[in-house]
C-alpha cells in the first residue's frame, strides 16, 4: 500500500462518493457516472486515481468492467490510525 496514494485518493469528495457507492455492489464506470453531474472522463479520472491506490479493482466481464471497493487497503488505514492514536 502506497499512504500517499491513499491519501490523495481519499482527499477528494467524489472519489469518496464513489467508494460508498461500491460499498453497496460492483458497478461499471457508467453506472457510476449515472450517479453525478460530471463527465464520463472525469468519472475515469477519479477511478483511475482510486485504482492507482488500490482502493477499487476493475474486473472484465464481457464487454463490461466492473469496478469493486477492496477494503483490504481501507483496513490497513484503519490499522494505521489506530496504531497513531494509541488505544
Amino acid at each position: 500500500m502506497s499512504f500517499q496514494k491513499t491519501m490523495k485518493a481519499l482527499s477528494d469528495a467524489k472519489r469518496r462518493d464513489i467508494l460508498n457507492l461500491l460499498k453497496e455492489k460492483n458497478l461499471t464506470a457508467g453506472e457510476i457516472g449515472e450517479q453525478f453531474d460530471i463527465t464520463g472522463a472525469s468519472i475515469s479520472h477519479h477511478l483511475a486515481i482510486l485504482k492507482d491506490a488500490d482502493l477499487v479493482i476493475d474486473d472484465k466481464k464481457g464487454k463490461y468492467i466492473y469496478y469493486e471497493l477492496n477494503t483490504s487497503v481501507l483496513d490497513e488505514v484503519l490499522v494505521w490510525f489506530k496504531d497513531l492514536k494509541g488505544d
